[in-house]
């Protein structure tokens, strides 16, 4: 069997106080987009569970593909499975790849295996292996509060603009992104998102993260600045990055030019 787990983009992200257990409040609204890895599963009657595909990292035992196998092992009688995943979507990037995976995964063995897991336990399962995991189990428009893992359905159509996505070579730690952001209570209630028009979002809709993000990575910077040199109506830093988006209503004919490199996705 095989799925092709998505990215999503984040467009405006309020890091609104730090909380008292180390994390912090946001406010954002998750797109998932068609960029995708492709991740295959069989039954394994040899050599027990494995994983295969390149790259990944981290150690085995924190690969998120592997603890949504074994966190439904815990409560259903799984065989062993074989488990190849091709990573398109980069990590660092702030698309939520890893994440995606992890509830691909869990939506597959519910399959394959006839669990007859509802969606909200699906999600219950999900937040388990991280904040964002429960987003992809429906995979839909979601305004999200609290560190991330409380979602609300967003009615945001974007099929009608051409989205690019850039990748700089360098990647940003989470670690670092949180250690730098300064938590300021947000000037624009994004849950009003789809009742501004995209032409204002460009001065309305910001990722708190780039502001200290950028003075470190230069680059995630330029290349911001490069999509709205190429015509896009928004552009921003997806999540903490180090990948950027561009909301085009058409792609210029030298596209190609303006922006030669690094381009990651176009859809």
């Amino acid at each position: 069997m095989i799925v092709f787990p998505n990215a999503k983009i984040n467009i405006g992200l309020h890091v609104v106080s730090r909380r008292s257990d180390g994390y912090h409040n946001l406010e954002t609204v998750f797109y998932p987009v068609q960029l995708t890895d492709a991740l295959e599963m069989a039954e394994n009657k040899t050599t027990g569970i494995t994983f295969s595909g390149l790259p990944v990292e981290g150690p085995p035992g924190e690969n998120l593909v592997l603890k949504a196998y074994h966190l439904l092992k815990n409560d259903f009688e799984l065989p062993p499975v074989q488990f190849h995943l091709h990573k398109k979507i980069p990590t660092g990037a702030g698309l939520g790849g890893g994440s995606s995976d992890a509830a691909f995964a869990l939506k597959m063995l519910n399959e394959y295996f006839q669990l007859r897991l509802s969606t909200e336990k699906l999600k219950n399962y999900a937040v388990k292996l991280g904040a964002d995991c429960p987003f992809f189990i429906e995979n839909k428009p979601m305004f999200a509060s609290g560190i991330g893992d409380l979602f609300s359905p967003m009615e945001l159509n974007l099929t009608q603009y051409r989205i690019v996505i850039l990748k700089p070579e360098v990647s940003v730690s989470t670690v670092l992104a949180y250690k730098n952001v300064v938590p300021v209570p947000p000037e624009f209630n994004l849950k009003k998102l789809s009742g501004l028009p995209i032409e204002q979002w460009k001065e309305t809709v910001v990722n708190d993260f780039e502001k200290s993000i950028f003075p470190l990575f230069p680059d995630i910077e330029k290349w911001k600045k490069k999509l709205y040199e190429a015509g896009a109506l928004y552009a921003s830093m997806s999540g903490s990055g180090s990948a950027v988006f561009g909301i085009f209503r058409h792609l210029p004919a030298d596209f190609d030019k303006i922006i030669p490199e690094g381009v990651l996705f176009v859809g």
